[in-house]
């Protein structure tokens, strides 16, 4: 069963899927969000439709090791999405993922204009590389 990653945020949120031997992690798509209904049916499709066993959510903690509005956001998310679906839930720690993604962006030569539209799912390619890897 697959693994689905994701990177939560207020406008986009970045997904990343494993292939069914969680070895390899490829970014799936970037959402645009809408309300929170309708971003639960979404993804609640996608893990439904791609038999996804468990879901890995980014936590943004902060550098000090806190939590703040953003992972409380994140937390309560993930807490809706169990309500309609079946998996096991995992947080992980998602300093720095987003600068990553944007340094490989960089190094690929990909322009900042086109970027809002990969990075989102490329951040939770490397949290779910990252859990593969843990795992």
């Amino acid at each position: 069963m697959r693994v689905l990653a994701i990177d939560f945020g207020k406008k986009r949120i970045g997904l990343a899927m494993s292939d069914e031997l969680r070895i390899i992690a490829s970014p799936y798509q970037v959402y645009q969000r809408r309300d929170l209904m309708q971003d639960i049916s979404h993804i609640t499709s996608i893990i439904k439709d791609n038999v996804v066993s468990t879901v890995v959510m980014g936590l943004p903690i902060n550098m000090d090791g806190s939590e703040g509005e953003a992972a409380t956001a994140s937390r309560e998310f993930m807490w809706a999405l169990e309500k309609s679906a079946k998996f096991e839930s995992i947080f992980v720690d998602e300093r720095l993922s987003s600068v990553e993604a944007n340094n490989i962006l960089d190094e690929a030569g990909v322009h900042w204009s086109k970027r809002k539209n990969i990075v989102d799912s490329l951040a939770a390619q490397i949290i779910l590389q990252k859990f593969i890897d843990r795992n």
